[in-house]
């Protein structure tokens, strides 16, 4: 296991645009990306670790491809990580989505992706997904709050930490997003926070 240090310096090195710096930093930090994977995984088949693993393989895959990132803390990274397997995980159900109704959808790189989402998660994630960006549009803030916390699995101080406000913010941010979305996804339902 790496020390913070070398994260810290991995970390600058990449956000300078040293893409070998996050072929380093990955095996340094791979448990953490399983744990962050596991998490998208909740409420899936107990026998999920190749899942895991092709949804931290594709993560990485696409952050291979970003250029000018920003990350200079563990937790930054952390939250980009997230942001990135939650939109592998999206556009894999809009693409199951599709091919459920003969849409002739391409399919995305996941080797094993037909056994990640079951059909009533698809459905959650594609609704969850699709709340989210009406948010996003209205409080991009919040929208991202609620992005880390609920997809990321990351606590009110980590997220304060990555973004940069104060613990009390998100909290505030946290539950009028969770309201917020609710409306959203079932208008006639009823909303306790």
């Amino acid at each position: 296991m790496g020390s913070q240090e070398d994260v810290t310096h991995l970390l600058a090195e990449w956000s300078a645009g040293n893409q070998t710096a996050l072929d380093r930093l990955v095996p340094i930090v791979y448990d953490e990306l399983r744990r962050l994977a596991s998490i998208y995984m909740r409420g899936e088949r107990p026998d999920h670790l190749l899942q895991t693993t092709a949804l931290v393989s594709e993560a990485y895959l696409r952050l291979t491809e970003r250029q000018h990132v920003e990350c200079h803390t563990r937790t930054q990274f952390f939250a980009v990580a997230a942001q990135v397997m939650r939109r592998v995980l999206v556009d894999y159900a809009r693409t199951r989505d599709r091919a459920k109704r003969g849409d002739g959808a391409t399919r995305l790189t996941l080797e094993e992706a037909p056994a990640v989402l079951t059909d009533d998660r698809v459905e959650e994630l594609v609704a969850i997904d699709a709340a989210l960006q009406s948010l996003s549009a209205f409080d991009a803030r919040k929208a991202r709050v609620f992005e880390l916390r609920y997809f990321g699995g990351m606590s009110s101080d980590e997220v304060a930490e990555a973004m940069r406000l104060s613990p009390v913010t998100v909290a505030r941010d946290w539950r009028m997003a969770k309201v917020w979305l609710r409306r959203e996804i079932a208008p006639g339902a009823p909303h306790a926070t």
